[in-house]
This record gives structure tokens, C-alpha cells and sequence, in this order.
């Protein structure tokens, strides 16, 4: 199977951050790990004293309150490596340091099970899985490496990956001559022209997020359609909080517009092409494509 293929494969599976099912929720009784594991239990020195009462306040990661907050606090602190594998988590323990009700705690843990971060097995407990086991293309995994320890891998294995992804998906969507399609990919480039006008690099972003989005989704290919999701995650991380992956440039708005004609005339060559060029004017991938990575 090729790397692509895998990768495909992997995405199609990326869980749904959902709430648990009620039977699911017996799977995290409490006091689940041996009284011997709780002596390896992690202190939570680096977790954030404010996050009860904050909150309370405030709607939580992706708007899913406490337990947007606790999935959130817990997943940074596993990528960070603050967290190690296999580590026990004692959801009695999360619950009290957190101020946290158990069913917050075992929504908590189900997510960050789906992807990948954690196992739960009878007689054994909750524990950190090791990296290999992860869920790297889950968004929120994205993120949480993206702005950790790991944030200078993270953005070269993005802009890698755009780079495989991004001029197949060009190519393919040049054969799909949709006047609607075609008209939203000319109004985000529209709107990228006046956000570079206004300075505004924020809107810039979400123009740049929504052109590349919806060019994969219009690929043709259910499999890559998959993937834009992960493309969404890569242009908010890699430059930054505000910026998306390209910064408000003439030449990134040309390049754009080189896609956009290609596009309309249906020449998959100059889409595929068009593409490329736009993703090498970005540094971060300058320096890694074309030459292959030494190992």
C-alpha cells in the first residue's frame, strides 16, 4: 500500500470529537487503575490551576464547554510530552485536580481514546499511548503539535503533506466544471485581494483556508475529500495565530488566480502546475520540496 494511500486510510478513520454513548461511559469507572499504578501517577504541575473556574466562563475548545476544556488541557499535555506514555490517568484523580464532574472525565478520556492519545483496559487502567499510536492527521492533534514542543516537525510534515495532496487535487478538480464551485473559488480570491488591501490578515486566512478546502472537496475523490480537513488545520497552524500557512503577498494573490483560470479552462496540467508554484512560495516549503528529506 503507498504512503498516500495509508495516509488517505488513516483520515477516513480520524473519530468524531462527539460526547460518549450512556454504555460507553462505564468503560472509565473510577479507581479502574491497580493501587500499584498510582504510585507512577503524574502530578499536574503543568496543568492549568485556572481551568475550573475559567471554564466555567468561557464555551470551551470548539465550543464544547468543560469537556471541550478537559479534552483540550489533557491532549496538549500528552503531545507536549508533560504526559508521558504510559502513564497512568486515574479519571478519580483528573476529576479532582480539574474540578470536574466524572461524566466530564470520561466523555474526556473517550476522545482523546478515538484518537488515539490514550487505551483503556480492564485490570489495567487508563494510559498514555505512545506517539506511534496517535491519530496525526486528527485536527486537534494537528494544533496541539503545531503550537508544542514539536511545532518545527509539525509544519514541515504539513507543508510535506500539502505538497502531495494539494496538486493532485488541482488537477482532478479541473476536470469538474461546476459554475457554483467555480464561483465561490473566484469570491474567496476576491476577498483575499481586499483583506491584502485592508492589511487584514485574519479574513486573508480564512479566504486562503476556504479556496484550498473546497478545491479538494471538488476533486472528485471521496478519498481526498478526507483530507481537507486536514489542509484547513495546516493553513492555520503553520503560520501562526493569525496569518494562515501563506502571509497576505502579490505573489501568493497571482498564484491563486493562476489556479482559478486554470480551473475555468479546465487545464488540469496548468491547475497542477498553478499549485505547486503557490506552495513553494512559501519558505517553510521551499526548504523541503523538491529534495527528498535525508534520514
Amino acid at each position: 500500500m503507498s504512503t498516500l494511500a495509508h495516509t488517505m486510510m488513516t483520515a477516513a478513520r480520524s473519530a468524531d470529537s462527539g460526547l460518549a454513548s450512556p454504555g460507553e461511559l462505564d468503560r472509565y469507572p473510577f479507581g479502574e487503575a491497580p493501587p500499584a499504578d498510582r504510585v507512577g501517577a503524574p502530578a499536574w504541575d503543568g496543568a492549568d490551576p485556572e481551568l475550573g473556574r475559567v471554564s466555567r466562563r468561557a464555551a470551551g475548545s470548539r465550543g464544547r464547554g468543560l469537556h471541550g476544556q478537559l479534552v483540550q488541557q489533557l491532549g496538549q499535555m500528552i503531545v507536549s510530552g508533560d504526559l508521558g506514555a504510559d502513564r497512568p490517568l486515574v479519571p478519580e484523580e483528573i476529576g479532582q485536580r480539574f474540578e470536574v464532574s466524572r461524566t466530564v472525565v470520561r466523555e474526556s478520556l473517550r476522545v482523546l481514546e478515538a484518537k488515539g492519545l490514550v487505551s483503556a483496559r480492564p485490570n489495567v487502567g487508563t494510559r498514555v499511548r505512545p506517539v506511534s499510536d496517535w491519530n496525526l492527521l486528527d485536527p486537534d492533534i494537528i494544533e496541539w503539535r503545531a503550537f508544542g514542543p514539536q511545532r518545527d516537525n509539525q509544519r514541515r510534515e504539513l507543508s510535506e503533506l500539502r505538497w502531495t495532496i494539494e496538486p493532485l487535487a488541482a488537477r482532478l478538480a479541473a476536470g469538474h466544471g461546476r459554475e457554483d464551485v467555480q464561483q465561490r473559488l473566484s469570491d474567496m480570491v476576491e476577498i483575499m485581494g481586499h483583506a491584502m488591501g485592508q492589511g487584514d490578515a485574519l479574513t486573508f486566512a480564512r479566504a486562503d483556508s476556504e479556496f484550498h478546502s473546497l478545491l479538494i472537496q471538488v476533486a472528485g475523490n471521496r478519498m481526498l475529500e478526507h483530507l481537507s480537513g486536514i489542509v484547513s488545520a495546516a493553513l492555520q497552524v503553520s503560520g501562526g495565530p493569525v496569518a494562515g500557512c501563506e502571509r497576505p503577498t502579490e505573489a501568493s494573490l497571482a498564484h491563486h488566480g493562476r489556479i482559478l483560470d486554470a480551473l475555468a479552462g479546465g487545464d488540469g496540467a496548468a491547475a497542477e502546475a498553478a499549485m505547486r508554484q503557490l506552495l513553494t512560495v512559501h519558505p517553510e516549503v521551499e526548504r523541503v520540496v523538491p529534495a527528498p528529506r535525508e534520514h
